[in-house]
């Protein structure tokens, strides 16, 4: 379900909206932003699905340790 809301913003910044994100785009742009900043439940149960992955984290894994060879081979 949706919810309209109104918001008050400078008029450059109302401005800049319409010219970089563009009409009817703004509202979508502006949950992005906010949803990750109210919605850490979300964020948590996602982290907890992605756990469950066991391919996905034995690439992750395999990933984490090629990388962590790569740094031990810097020089200092």
């Amino acid at each position: 379900m949706q919810k309209k809301l109104t918001i008050t913003l400078d008029e450059k910044v109302y401005n800049g909206l319409h010219k970089v994100i563009g009409r009817r785009r703004i509202s979508k742009y502006i949950e992005s932003l906010v949803r990750p900043q109210v919605l850490t439940q979300d964020l948590e149960e996602q982290y907890r699905q992605m756990a469950q992955d066991e391919a996905a984290e034995a690439e992750a894994l395999e990933w984490a340790e090629a990388t962590l060879g790569d740094v031990a081979d810097e020089a200092r």
